[in-house]
C-alpha cells in the first residue's frame, strides 16, 4: 500500500507540473458549454427539453474527465522511449502496484479537471438540483477517471509509438463522447443507437452525473454505479496484465 501511495504521489506531482496542459485542456469544455449550451438552448427548450445548459453540463464534465484520463496513458510511451519507465520497472515492487499507483495519479488529475469544469459551469448559469448531491457526483467523476485512466494505460502498454496512441485515442474518444448521451437525451433513440449507448461505458458516467447533479437519470443511479464499478474493475485487471507484459 505504501508503494502505491508513493507512486500515486509521484505521478500526481509530475502531472501538476504541467500546469499549461491542465489550463489548456479547459478550452474545449468551455467552448462546448458556451457554444452548444447557448446556441442550441432555444431549440432544446422549444422541443420541450427544458434548460439545455442544465442538461449539457454533466456531459461536458464527463467529457473533460474522459479526455484527461485517457491521455494520461501517453506518459507510459513517453517514459518508455526515454528510459524513465525502465528505472521504475526494475524497482523491487510488483508491476500491479506500479500500474495502480500511476492510474490513481492520473485519475486524481482528471478529478481535479472535472471539478474545475463544474466550477466554471456555475459561472455560466448552471445550478445543481441539490448541493448535497455534489458529493455523489464526485463518486461518478472518480469512477469515470479511474475507468478511462486504466483504459489509456492498457492501450499505451501495448504500443510503443506516441503517434499511434494518439490516432487510436482520437478514433476511440470522440465516438465514446458523442454516443454517450452527453449532448442529447437517450429517450426514443433508434434501436442501433440505443444498443451502442448501452454498451458505451461513458453513458453510465454521464447519466450518473446527470442524476446526481440535476436529478434526471435514464438508467437509474444504482445501475450507473454498478455498471461503472464493474467495468472499472475489468479494465484495471486488463491494464495490469498488459502493463506486466511490457518489455524493458
Amino acid at each position: 500500500m505504501s508503494t502505491i501511495y508513493v507512486l500515486w504521489l509521484r505521478q500526481l506531482k509530475r502531472s501538476l507540473r504541467s500546469r499549461s496542459r491542465i489550463i489548456g485542456s479547459l478550452g474545449q469544455p468551455i467552448l462546448f458549454m458556451v457554444a452548444l449550451g447557448f446556441g442550441f438552448g432555444p431549440i432544446f427548450q422549444k422541443a420541450g427539453g427544458g434548460n439545455y445548459i442544465q442538461f449539457l453540463v454533466p456531459g461536458i464534465i464527463a467529457q473533460s474527465v474522459l479526455f484527461t484520463s485517457v491521455f494520461s496513458g501517453i506518459e507510459i510511451i513517453w517514459d518508455r522511449q526515454f528510459g524513465f519507465l525502465k528505472e521504475t520497472l526494475v524497482a523491487p515492487v510488483s508491476r500491479l502496484e506500479i500500474m495502480i499507483g500511476r492510474t490513481l495519479g492520473g485519475s486524481t488529475i482528471a478529478v481535479f479537471q472535472g471539478i474545475l469544469v463544474f466550477l466554471i459551469s456555475l459561472a455560466i448559469g448552471f445550478r445543481p438540483a441539490s448541493y448535497i448531491n455534489i458529493l455523489l457526483s464526485l463518486v461518478f467523476i472518480f469512477l469515470i477517471a479511474v475507468l478511462f485512466t486504466a483504459l489509456g494505460t492498457a492501450i499505451a502498454s501495448a504500443l510503443d509509438d506516441i503517434h499511434g496512441f494518439q490516432l487510436i485515442m482520437n478514433f476511440l474518444i470522440m465516438p465514446l463522447f458523442f454516443l454517450s448521451g452527453a449532448l442529447f437525451p437517450l429517450n426514443n433513440l433508434p434501436s442501433v443507437l440505443n444498443i451502442i449507448t448501452r454498451v458505451n461505458p461513458l453513458s453510465y458516467g454521464v447519466d450518473g452525473l446527470r442524476g446526481a447533479l440535476i436529478g434526471a437519470s435514464h438508467f437509474g443511479l444504482m445501475t450507473n454505479f454498478f455498471a461503472l464499478s464493474a467495468i472499472t474493475v475489468v479494465l484495471l485487471f486488463v491494464g495490469s496484465y498488459l502493463f506486466s507484459k511490457i518489455q524493458i
